[in-house]
């Protein structure tokens, strides 16, 4: 394979290439669904092919294919793209310099999941749906109520090779294995569901840690409890979030926003822009959050869905300071932008399959562990809440206003959690004002990494998967509720 590889890209400079890179994508996927108890979908697939971007005088032409055989086909289409895209060439692109890149990596595995056996999967599932049932016929309900159970197991690995006409030759092998448990409460007049789902990078090994059982019989035991429960009050109060939802004010009001090419225009049409400029890393600084707020883009996190040795463009992994101590530091690049900042690529270039082009990609965007034990954190509320686990949201095509419901509402009062809980808790916000009331991060000890399986990003969309490390969180004054409250 690496003999055709280095004739396709030897194919391309001969063409007349300035630069060409060709990535080959192997993809397996299996995926189990359960409702129920019962077992209502099986699926086992995989997807092969390759990638080839060629640039001739600042024009970039891609192509792709499934037929090896055909290579040489695919680098000719990506070569006459780029020559006729030179007709319409309004800014030149402009790649960053990168040296030759030699290198393999591969996701430490200790069981292959594809070697685990079906039935073994779904005794699994099926031990959550016993115990969540288990709860629930030895609860008291006050009404008549239906209820509902929901588990998917999913893995997916990925073989890639790159190849480029600077000499790079690079082989990677990643894995990952994704867990869901629900459990839904139906009354007559309402609907609530506890939930926990996530995306580890590893092998079956992950999915067993997470103790799938057990978590089941809590999110039985709060679903019972939030059906009864009252709304959860309107207002402003200091508020904890818990690594289960920070993953998704992470992912939304910091990942997002730093994108280098959302903020130059790219996502303008589909999925928004960024209220950051450029200016904001020396001109114009920009304070993002408190001194209590690092957060990192670290593609060297063991366990993260954003962990590999090299981008989809040859370029190494990275650790970008996107914020530090509440400053904004930086950004998130590719080869085509980081020069836009007078930087080279942090290798975040990535793209979900063979088809599709890279793109800049979230990594593993972390926000630093604090100092405070939780009983700390809670401590410092006189009257407020624990919000836990997404439940929606909504944000701005600029990431500034924000608005995000939980699945459960935690009571506190006079620095102690009372054991009262609320339905449908609601907060909402702008992003930087949000970030700088934060005044208390949790310890190492409650830092939890949260894997995200649905990025949605590009024309066309390509479905990402990205991790957020963080400690439970403490803001002040939040707005909480959906009625004014001034």
């Amino acid at each position: 394979m690496k003999e055709q590889l280095t004739k396709a890209m030897q194919l391309a400079r001969e063409l007349g290439a300035d630069f060409a890179d060709i990535r080959m994508k192997d993809i397996r996927m299996e995926s189990l669904r359960m409702e129920d108890g019962a077992l209502m979908s099986a699926s086992n697939s995989r997807s092969q092919g390759f990638g080839v971007r060629v640039y001739v005088g600042g024009a970039m032409g891609f192509a792709a294919g499934s037929d090896a055989a055909k290579m040489e086909e695919v680098v000719r289409e990506a070569y006459a793209i780029a020559q006729a895209s030179k007709t319409l060439l309004n800014v030149p692109a402009r790649l960053d310099e990168k040296k030759a890149a030699q290198g393999t990596y591969k996701t430490p595995v200790e069981i292959d999941p594809f070697g685990v056996s079906i039935s073994e999967k779904l005794a699994l599932l099926g031990a959550c749906e016993k115990s969540i049932r288990g709860v629930w016929e030895g609860h008291n309900f006050s009404q008549q109520m239906k209820f509902k159970t929901s588990m998917n197991m999913d893995f997916r690995s990925d073989a890639v090779i790159f190849a480029d006409t600077d000499g790079s030759y690079i082989v990677q092998d990643f894995c990952q294995g994704t867990a869901f448990v629900g459990a839904t409460i139906i009354s007559d007049s309402d609907t609530q569901e506890r939930s926990y789902i996530n995306v580890v990078r590893g092998g079956f090994e992950g999915i067993k840690a997470m103790d799938l059982p057990n978590k089941a019989h809590g999110l039985a035991q709060e679903a019972a409890a939030i059906i009864e429960a009252e709304d959860c009050p309107s207002g402003v109060f200091d508020v904890i979030l818990t690594p289960r939802q920070m993953f998704l004010q992470i992912h939304e009001s910091v990942g997002h926003p730093t994108e280098l090419d959302r903020v130059m225009g790219s996502e303008a049409a589909y999925a928004g822009r960024s209220f950051i400029e450029p200016a904001n890393l020396k001109e114009k600084p920009l304070t993002y959050g408190s001194e209590q707020v690092t957060i990192v883009a670290d593609a060297h996190c063991p366990g993260g869905l954003g962990t590999f040795a090299f981008d989809d463009e040859g370029v190494p992994a990275q650790c970008v300071t996107l914020i530090d101590k509440g400053k904004f530091t930086g950004f998130q690049t590719s080869r085509d932008n980081a020069h836009v900042i007078g930087k080279n690529s942090g290798g975040a270039g990535l793209s979900d399959g063979w088809r599709n082009l890279p793109l800049v990609r979230m990594t593993n965007i972390n926000m630093l562990h604090g100092d405070k034990t939780m009983d700390e954190l809670i401590a410092g509320i006189e009257y407020g809440f624990i919000f836990d686990e997404n439940k929606s949201w909504s944000i701005d095509d600029l990431r500034v206003n924000f608005q995000f419901a939980c699945e459960i509402a935690h009571e506190i009062k006079n620095g102690k959690r009372t054991g009262k809980v609320f339905k449908n808790p609601i907060y909402s916000g702008k992003t930087t004002e949000f970030w700088a009331s934060c005044d208390g991060v949790g310890n190492k000890d409650t830092w939890e990494l949260v894997g995200v399986p649905n990025c949605g990003k590009g024309q066309p969309t390509q479905i990402m998967r990205v991790s957020h490390g963080s400690s439970p969180s403490r803001f002040r004054n939040v707005k909480v509720g959906v009625q004014d409250v001034g």
